[in-house]
């Protein structure tokens, strides 16, 4: 028999990690649900004096075993990891998951991966998360593995928003798709965003006296809310600015083509190579046809407008 490699090489912890109170999930949103478990982890690590760990996966789970009914989602390439890094989360391990990993039933993701990879001492888990094959890993079963291999589990309580249902990453997504900003703002704990790499664009906005940045179109995985005019905040390595942002096409120059399009308000910074993130305050207005420039002046002077009074309130 093959020896076994030491499990903190294979989970890259540092060699003085004794042990972990770990978690497990996709985290999509990282919302008001996921932010208590972490809360509930770093208590744990903090009384026991091991450390905390957040087992993820990439990609999610049903882009793997059920494609076509794969969602969209609400936190792409880097924005999980950086609402992540807000937290008091020790270490973020992203897994790979594969068709083969999508094999394993619960027993043998907890020993082979989250005890004998991760060296897990304590499980927490959400009230309705489920992992293994099928989603076999309850809380009963969780529990009763913990009772038969010595470690602990604790399932954490829902959130409930304002609706008293439990906050979820999947009525987050219908909030979001519906144009519903303020209550995916309430579930999430911040306001919905988007993340991007300035780019060049046609220097249109220049034109028409609303300079504007251009940010490179999301990843097709990544939720937007509908097509229309946003008040915004851009958050910038230079600093977070007030602006509004058309998302869609340009319909006044007979373009189509989607975009992120975001005029900040009083400076100009140069940001092209940047990357940045606009995070959607509110919705103004469709994104339509006007009958001339000038037109669409004049009413890019009113959403400019109600965008500042928009972010004063906020």
């Amino acid at each position: 028999m093959a020896e076994r490699m030491d499990w903190h090489v294979e989970s890259g912890l540092p060699p003085d990690v004794t042990g972990t109170v770990l978690t497990v999930g996709t985290f999509d949103g990282v919302h008001a649900g996921h932010r208590l478990v972490l809360e509930r982890l770093a208590a744990r690590a903090a009384a026991t004096g091991l450390r905390s760990v957040l087992v993820t996966f990439e990609p999610h789970p049903l882009e793997v075993v059920n494609p076509a009914n794969a969602p969209h989602l609400l936190t792409v390439g880097d924005e999980k990891i950086e609402v992540l890094a807000e937290s008091q989360l020790d270490y973020l391990a992203v897994l790979p998951f594969t068709p083969s990993l999508a094999q394993y039933d619960a027993p043998t993701f907890v020993d082979a991966v989250l005890r004998e990879r991760f060296g897990m001492r304590e499980l927490l888990i959400g009230y309705d998360h489920g992992f293994g094959r099928g989603r076999s890993g309850d809380a009963t079963v969780l529990r009763q593995l913990g009772e038969a291999n010595g470690f602990g589990v604790e399932v954490v309580p829902p959130v409930l928003g304002p609706d008293g249902r439990p906050i979820s990453s999947t009525s987050i997504r219908r909030a979001i798709a519906g144009g519903d900003l303020e209550r995916a703002a309430g579930a999430l704990g911040r306001y919905y965003g988007v993340s991007g790499v300035v780019i060049e664009g046609k220097g249109r906005g220049r034109t028409l006296g609303f300079r504007t940045i251009n940010l490179s179109f999301p990843p097709p995985r990544k939720l937007l809310p509908p097509d229309g005019v946003y008040a915004v905040r851009v958050c910038t390595p230079l600093g977070a600015f007030g602006g509004m942002m058309n998302l869609g096409g340009r319909p006044t120059f007979g373009d189509p083509v989607r975009t992120l399009e975001a005029h900040l308000f009083d400076t100009a910074p140069d940001l092209y190579g940047r990357r940045v993130r606009v995070d959607l305050v509110a919705r103004l207005r469709e994104t339509r046809a006007f009958e001339s420039p000038e037109a669409l002046i004049e009413q890019l002077a009113r959403d400019e407008k109600a965008a500042r009074l928009l972010l004063v309130d906020g």
